[in-house]
């Protein structure tokens, strides 16, 4: 899948992105380097635990000193495998160059981490009283392209098919495939638990969420846009 954002002076270089990959890269190395039981430690510690999160008769000295409500961030950046990662980074670096350069690398940045937050807040309440840890940039990067969509409702994606023995390379408007995509999140939120623990809804609301921040956020791309 390829993004082309046409623009009339040299991009500068999509920092926030690459900022985020490597994050994410760093601390799945550093999880890995781990003993399984030390790591599934850390993934309970760190990752949005509902019952944790939501647990009411918790004082809140207590939640503040073991900043529970820090690990709805701090879970974006944890990924439980390979595949995890890098289905995450793929989405992220595909819709997220061209998201980054229209609203800037600041904003972009704001809007992932709030997006995920956000996301996996939806996700706990969903799964209120689970004590399995929400884990993985699914809703943030799923709020990348609800903002892209929102940001460029008019582009065209790219897509490698084979047809045949042959492949072939075609354009598909951007809302029809996204549009496809988010379906099929919405779907899964009702027959996805028999294909695996995937928070789903973490994906829908994150989608939604970029949807709603990038639209607030066009004045100001239109004026870093005429600047």
């Amino acid at each position: 899948m390829f993004v082309h954002l046409p623009s009339r002076r040299k991009p500068r270089p999509p920092w926030a992105t690459l900022l985020i990959v490597a994050a994410c890269v760093v601390v799945f190395l550093w999880l890995a380097s781990m003993p399984s039981v030390q790591r599934l430690a850390v993934l309970a510690r760190w990752g949005t635990v509902p019952s944790t999160l939501l647990d009411a008769n918790a004082p809140w000295l207590q939640q503040l000193t073991e900043l529970r409500a820090a690990r709805l961030v701090t879970a974006i950046f944890i990924h439980a495998d390979w595949l995890h990662l890098t289905g995450n980074m793929l989405f992220l670096v595909v819709f997220g160059v061209s998201a980054e350069r229209a609203l800037g690398s600041a904003r972009f940045l704001a809007m992932f981490v709030i997006g995920g937050a956000l996301a996996n807040l939806v996700g706990a309440f969903t799964l209120a009283g689970t004590s399995a840890p929400i884990i993985g940039s699914s809703g943030a990067v799923s709020a990348v392209v609800g903002a892209y969509l929102a940001l460029f409702p008019r582009a065209r994606l790219g897509l490698v098919l084979p047809l045949g023995i042959f492949l072939e390379f075609v354009r598909i408007p951007a809302p029809l495939l996204i549009g496809f995509w988010a379906m099929l999140q919405l779907l899964f939120t009702y027959v996805g638990p028999a294909f695996g623990a995937v928070a789903w809804w973490t994906h829908v609301s994150g989608f939604a969420i970029g949807v709603v921040l990038a639209l607030l956020s066009k004045p100001a791309v239109a004026r870093r846009l005429r600047n």
